[in-house]
């Protein structure tokens, strides 16, 4: 699977960041049609984000989210220009998808 794109951009004390995890993400009802078999849904459970190594963002998913999310959040008073978000998924599957972003 391809890594997540990250964007990061500090305005006004406030990094706003901006991702899109590339996945199928197939739910229950799309693998059961597909296969007959609910068990081969795939999609992405978990998202976190890190700063510096510092985890300053978590998000437990379910199949709502959408084929190749796009996600957004901001974070006051963390991080500076330069430093580096990194943004990890794992789906059902226990497969990891990163992707890293420096803070403009």
């Amino acid at each position: 699977m391809s890594a997540i794109k990250v964007k990061a951009k500090l305005k006004g004390g406030v990094v706003e960041v901006k991702a899109m995890a590339k996945h199928e993400m197939t739910t229950y009802n799309m693998a059961e049609k597909k296969t007959g078999d609910r068990e081969n849904a795939n999609f992405i459970e978990h998202i976190s984000a890190t700063i510096n190594g510092e985890t300053v963002w978590e998000l437990s998913t379910s199949q709502f989210l959408s084929k190749n999310p796009i996600f957004a959040f901001s974070l006051k008073g963390i991080g500076a220009k330069g430093d580096e978000v990194q943004i990890v998924a794992v789906d059902r599957k226990g497969n990891t998808l990163k992707g890293n972003g420096k803070i403009k």
